[in-house]
């Protein structure tokens, strides 16, 4: 698939993107593993880049009129900061325990196979193909204890599936059939898996019109799936953004996009619901909704409803003049957002920042190269900075922030987690070449204690 799907952007886009552009992560709809400024497109396919925030306020004229970015350095969040250097390092045997693993020597050459999460009740969704002509996929249930693997009755579908929820009593898989528009927006299909019976099935909603295709389903109350319909979509400022000091348009501080919010049963095609509600991002606790104004761009507002009172509060998150959302989440009662915020002539200014859900400010991961998310109970980040590369894990609960390890796969491989696993990729192999990819991964599964 990876290298499939290289080919078809370098034949759609006038431009083509960088042969090193991670399209894997591009592809699984999680914006977890791409470091970018915003999403691109080409060709249908969203298309991340990497890159970094410039400072508010400090810019000056080029020879073309437009506002350039000063010199300047990273500046420093409001609230407490952590940096890379700060984390300790994870020990097997304390921190974590290691389940298991699983090596694919060339992912670049041929679609393999590799695990897409983990059910609740702890076995690993693994995810073979796709594979030939008709892009086909099996999936097969592995126990992590024995290494054996139930396969599942073959799907009869072949479109780019993402796992939503993985529970023990049923997997729902989602894909979203794309038109022509850059914007990835389409018709949305559940496929769910009856673990019980052992037979597949596969929902549409009439009544749904098209969602977008950056942002995963979210699971929500009751085993309902929270999508977006496009509503408005940020542009560049007249003339076009500025030169930042990498030598590239820097677009920290752009306008951002908003959707409209819809809810639907996975198993029902009459059950929709127009949830009444314009946002940019969304994320569930056990007991509230939160949503931002905006993503993919600035956003200065988060929203928190109490799902058992329906009492609503909002509050500023005060994260910086020029911070792109490019990723949220939320757990117990602490939000999470990733950040790029614009790049200064001492590098990236990407940023971590956990707030409360009253608006209190936690920390504020900041590096350059970092991004995170909140999965198994944990907020995983991954860093791609050149001497602090790998995977690193913060409880938002006890503040402890560990490196688990020293380098990342070039695919965004992974998926789903419950509570208490941890499921992370380091690379095999060598790249051919500075833009090619390091071709292998090894996907790790541990219990984080």
């Amino acid at each position: 698939m990876v290298n499939e799907m290289r080919a078809l952007l370098h034949e759609a886009a006038s431009t083509p993107p960088a042969d090193d552009i991670d399209l894997a992560a591009v592809l699984s709809g999680g914006r977890r593993r791409v470091r970018r400024r915003r999403a691109r497109f080409a060709g249908g396919l969203a298309v991340a880049v990497v890159g970094v925030v410039a400072a508010g306020g400090l810019v000056s004229q080029g020879a073309d009129g437009r506002d350039t970015p000063a010199a300047s350095v990273v500046p420093r969040p409001d609230g407490p900061v952590v940096r890379l250097s700060d984390a300790r390092q994870a020990q097997e045997g304390t921190d974590y325990d290691l389940l298991t693993s699983y090596t694919n020597e060339d992912l670049d050459a041929a679609n393999g196979q590799y695990y897409d999460g983990v059910t609740d009740d702890g076995l690993i969704l693994f995810r073979d193909g796709p594979h030939g002509p008709e892009n086909k996929i099996r999936y097969a249930l592995l126990d992590p204890a024995t290494g054996e693997k139930d396969w599942l009755p073959p799907m009869g579908f072949a479109d780019q599936i993402w796992p939503a929820e993985l529970g023990a009593d049923r997997l729902v898989l989602t894909s979203t059939r794309a038109g022509d528009g850059a914007d990835l927006s389409g018709r949305l299909q559940a496929h769910v898996y009856d673990r019980s019976t052992r037979s597949w099935s596969s929902v549409t909603w009439p009544g749904l019109p098209d969602i977008t295709g950056l942002q995963s389903p979210v699971p929500g109350p009751g085993g309902r799936l929270y999508v977006g319909a496009p509503a408005t979509k940020g542009s560049p400022p007249p003339g076009g953004w500025p030169m930042g000091p990498d030598g590239e348009a820097d677009d920290a501080g752009a306008e951002g996009d908003t959707y409209d919010l819809w809810s639907v049963s996975p198993t029902d095609p009459a059950d929709v619901r127009d949830e009444g509600l314009r946002f940019g991002a969304v994320a569930f606790t056990e007991d509230a909704m939160v949503w931002t104004a905006r993503t993919n761009g600035k956003n200065d507002r988060i929203h928190v409803r109490d799902l058992a009172t329906g009492a609503e509060h909002d509050f500023d998150p005060r994260s910086g003049e020029r911070c792109n959302l490019l990723g949220f989440g939320a757990l117990d009662d602490r939000i999470v957002l990733s950040q790029y915020c614009g790049t200064y002539d001492n590098g990236r200014d990407d940023r971590i920042q956990i707030l409360t859900t009253d608006g209190d400010l936690v920390t504020t991961i900041q590096d350059d190269g970092v991004s995170g998310w909140v999965t198994g109970g944990v907020v995983r980040v991954a860093s791609y900075a050149r001497k602090r590369a790998g995977t690193y894990v913060y409880e938002p609960d006890s503040g402890s922030f560990a490196r688990v390890s020293d380098a990342n796969s070039s695919y965004g491989l992974g998926g789903p987690t419950p509570d208490g696993y941890l499921l992370w990729d380091t690379p095999v192999g060598e790249a051919a070449g500075p833009q090619e990819p390091i071709p292998g991964a090894t996907q790790w599964l541990a219990r984080w204690r």
